[in-house]
């Protein structure tokens, strides 16, 4: 297989741009701002949750103490997402020849976990023991009502500094937010933003619960809002899980680079055919490409491995995100190799870019 070798920097790199073979992000101003953002939502967690605890001991309310094991576990996410965020920008080694790019969704996986088990389940709890009568009778909520109003202003703050980052990057990307939020292969700032945008509708369900409870007398509605609180965060923490889980099984890059990459390949002038093309995301704005070519017969060795490092670096020059670049010669009437594409795309690539 012939593979891109090593390469001086060209003059007029694009930004962010970075040589393959030091194994650090390609977009340094990406990763600054999602530490920002992770940095941001810690502390206002982190205040919150304190505040909280305090009201939920005060007041005895079931839906401030969700809240309050909402905001613990929030604060504690952010660590995780820190570590990630750190971890993954080692750069790549003899072990690791394509970095550590992927341990990031590792760590934002375990934010998944950890939202479902300090978050939810403690609010199922809380919201299972006021419903069944099993709870302290609750004291003035006044307390409570200043600590959600204040907890609301700090999560909005964090709440818009996530929706920047990611607004940013969708219009970066030419894509609606909700269709960036299924492509990322940069899960913390979407971590912040699901998390901030459910701690905003907890505290609105937190406030309902409280202020019902206030003036009906029933702590039911307490209870009830205590385990809205808890399916709230369980939808987050399985969005979360899904985004990561595609990341680590193996997720290929963005259909518009795999188009654009299949065109400038089979545009060259030495390529008769591509046979087989594989793309994976290793990492935030890391892509690996694999292809496999037929090229054609009257080339000689030489032109073939010219060609192979002109059409890898025409691609990374093309693609700062493009990491890895590996060209494989090969011919397209190979039974086996037949019998492998058509099992992964139901047929025969070709000659020509797809419509």
């Amino acid at each position: 297989m012939a593979h891109s070798p090593d390469r001086p920097e060209p003059p007029d790199r694009p930004p962010g741009h970075r040589d393959p073979r030091d194994g650090r992000a390609h977009a340094p101003g990406k990763a600054a701002e999602s530490g920002l953002t992770v940095a941001l939502a810690f502390l206002a967690n982190l205040g919150i949750a304190l505040a909280k605890i305090v009201a939920a001991l005060l007041t005895g309310s079931a839906s401030l103490a969700a809240e309050a094991a909402h905001s613990v576990a929030d604060t504690f996410n952010e660590v995780l997402l820190m570590v990630g965020l750190r971890r993954s920008g080692r750069p790549a080694d003899r072990r690791h020849p394509l970095g550590h790019g992927m341990e990031r969704y590792i760590w934002t996986l375990l934010v998944a976990v950890a939202i479902f088990g300090m978050g939810a389940l403690f609010a199922f709890y809380q919201g299972v023991q006021t419903l069944t009568g099993h709870t302290d009778r609750e004291a003035d909520p006044l307390i409570g009502y200043a600590v959600l109003g204040v907890s609301f202003v700090l999560e909005a703050i964090s709440w818009q500094q996530a929706l920047r980052q990611v607004r940013d990057a969708a219009r970066g990307e030419g894509l609606p937010i909700t269709r960036y939020i299924r492509r990322t292969d940069d899960p913390p700032a979407i971590s912040v933003l699901l998390e901030d945008s459910a701690a905003l509708i907890g505290l609105l369900l937190a406030f309902g619960g409280l202020g019902l409870h206030h003036a009906t007398g029933s702590a039911v509605w307490d209870g009830v809002g205590s385990v809205l609180i808890g399916v709230l965060l369980t939808i987050v923490a399985l969005v979360l899980g899904r985004i990561n889980l595609d990341l680590l099984i193996g997720h290929q890059a963005d259909p518009r680079l795999v188009a654009d990459v299949r065109a400038r390949l089979t545009a060259a002038a030495e390529v008769e055919w591509l046979v087989d093309i594989v793309t994976m995301t290793v990492g935030a704005d890391r892509v690996l490409v694999c292809a496999r070519l037929d090229f054609r017969d009257t080339i000689t060795s030489g032109d073939l491995e010219r060609a192979c490092v002109r059409m890898a670096r025409e691609l990374r020059e093309a693609h700062p995100e493009i990491d890895e670049v590996f060209l494989e010669p090969v011919p397209r009437d190979d039974p086996e190799l037949r019998e492998r594409v058509i099992a992964r795309y139901g047929r025969m690539l070709g000659p020509k870019r797809p419509e």
